[in-house]
């Protein structure tokens, strides 16, 4: 099946699926996303949420084609990786045959976004080669802001997270292909009509991605936003944000910015139809969805 495809202007977006995520994903990552908090929003079912009002949540990635540029948006969770979380441990999937179906065969891939650096947005970093972890895209730079790289290099990592840094961000580094980068309030620049912008909050130096060309605009969100629940409830924090009360923030003013225009919001772990547009809705917001093409 053709991967999703939306566009931008002249930009054209495709989202690759790695995997649908289990369903007790959902509790783990947004506890306060209750059955009761899920069903005050009708709209979020059946697209969004299940019959018993647990969330829908998958793992994807992003190929963007700008003007001669491809740009591949997270890496996701990765194959035959040792993980903790027992979901994404030693996973298997063909989304590398779907990334090539798109378009996108590794050797072609011109940048590497890392919206920030956990584990299931790192893990086709690298895979399995002749006994050791080497970049997936070996032509590729691996941009990551320079903000995310400074936290997490004078972090004391747990074993689980060392494990992740040690077969899926050192081996790109040692190539010499990572890449961090200084991101301004502003938005900084990486490609024709492809600005990174900051989100703080779920990491210190997580980004967004902001996509413009011929007057269209579209936002894919990283994990300032995990799940269109949070449209409704801005307040519901992650298990996993390292500063909660700054992801608030950042999720309010970005959803804000966005309630009423014409901009795409592609979330990177929202299932299908996984694009939509941000329309005020009550105290919240709701998100109207639209098709891939």
């Amino acid at each position: 099946m053709p991967a999703p495809t939306w566009t931008v202007g002249g930009i054209t977006v495709h989202r690759i699926e790695e995997t649908e995520l289990p369903p007790e994903t959902g509790p783990w990552l947004l506890p306060g996303a209750t059955p009761d908090v899920v069903a005050a929003s009708p709209w979020l079912r059946p697209d969004f949420a299940r019959p018993d009002h647990r969330l829908r949540l998958a793992s994807h990635t992003f190929a963007v084609r700008a003007g001669d540029r491809r740009i591949l948006v997270d890496t996701g969770i990765g194959n035959g990786k040792d993980r903790a979380n027992p979901a994404w441990h030693h996973l298997n999937t063909d989304y590398l045959a779907r990334l090539e179906d798109a378009g996108f065969p590794p050797e072609s891939v011109d940048l590497v976004v890392l919206t920030h650096l956990h584990t299931d947005h790192v893990g086709w970093n690298t895979r399995y080669h002749d006994g050791a972890w080497v970049p997936t895209f070996p032509h590729a730079r691996y941009l990551v802001a320079h903000d995310e790289w400074a936290y997490w290099s004078a972090a004391e990592l747990d074993p689980a997270r060392l494990q992740m840094f040690r077969d899926s961000v050192h081996p790109v580094r040692d190539h010499g292909l990572l890449d961090p980068v200084a991101v301004s309030a502003a938005g900084t620049g990486i490609a024709p009509g492809v600005t990174l912008v900051p989100a703080p909050g779920h990491t210190p130096g997580q980004i967004a991605v902001r996509l413009s060309d011929a007057g269209q605009s579209a936002l894919i969100t990283g994990d300032c936003v995990h799940h269109p629940v949070q449209l409704s409830r801005p307040d519901l924090a992650s298990c996993v944000d390292i500063d909660p009360v700054a992801a608030v923030a950042t999720r309010r003013d970005l959803l804000a910015s966005l309630a009423g225009t014409d901009t795409l919001v592609l979330g990177s772990h929202f299932p299908p139809p996984t694009a939509g547009l941000v329309r005020a809705d009550g105290s919240g917001y709701r998100l109207v969805p639209v098709p891939a093409a």
